[in-house]
């Protein structure tokens, strides 16, 4: 095998797993082997950082301590309000907007949602805090020193352990509705003050059969994405 064959099995691998990635709303209740998330943990340890600080550290739950945080986290997203470490978006506008719309009438149309109905609406959101009934979830945090490329670099973190998650069967869901609650984060997994959370990711064995699991969302094309300047 040449090395253009070899980067060819490479590059196709990749796009494999990239392809097939896909985020996942049901999850199964079987607990994944510890070895086996450590595997995706060794993956995602991988990515790389501004500066190599590897500003990234996560809290993971197992067992009967994610039923403990999911029955308590929703105890306290439906008397609290959402305060982030990160500020979320202003807005979403124009083309930002349309694919947000896009996703979210594909999500609805899969558990049978009609437009319009906001008490559906509002359960399906709940299901973030419910986990998605996964098995387990982790808590990304970064340094509050490192700012904004400290989050840059736990998102690349992030897309590393979705795609390892992925190449070992697993399903995840990269949730930045976790990181709205951060004080209740901070308080539950006492997380220091210098830390910020980023995101959670939900993860575990994906239940296959159940609808919300079964539509894709769509990606730009290159060229409403890439400018060439070739002068």
């Amino acid at each position: 095998m040449t090395t253009a064959d070899v980067h060819t099995e490479q590059y196709t691998t990749l796009a494999r797993i990239l392809d097939e990635r896909w985020t996942c709303r049901q999850f199964r209740a079987d607990q994944v082997p510890r070895d086996v998330i450590e595997s995706v943990l060794r993956l995602a340890q991988r990515s790389a950082s501004w500066c190599n600080t590897q500003p990234w550290q996560v809290v993971i739950t197992e067992g009967a301590a994610t039923d403990r945080f999911r029955t308590e986290l929703l105890a306290h997203v439906q008397t609290t309000a959402p305060a982030p470490d990160f500020a979320f978006p202003a807005q979403y506008a124009g083309v930002y907007r349309e694919r947000r719309r896009e996703c979210g009438f594909q999500l609805y149309d899969s558990v049978g949602i009609a437009k319009g109905d906001y008490a559906q609406s509002m359960r399906q959101t709940v299901r973030n805090f419910e986990l998605f009934d996964a098995p387990h979830v982790a808590i990304v945090t970064t340094e509050a020193d490192l700012g904004v490329y400290g989050a840059v670099d736990c998102g690349l973190y992030i897309g590393n352990f979705l795609l390892g998650a992925q190449s070992l069967g697993l399903g995840a869901a990269a949730q930045a509705a976790l990181a709205s609650f951060a004080p209740f984060l901070h308080s539950y997994f006492d997380i220091p003050e210098h830390r910020r959370v980023v995101a959670g990711i939900s993860f575990g064995y994906p239940d296959t059969a159940h609808p919300v699991n079964g539509f894709r969302t769509t990606r730009a094309d290159l060229d409403q994405v890439a400018t060439w300047f070739t002068d």
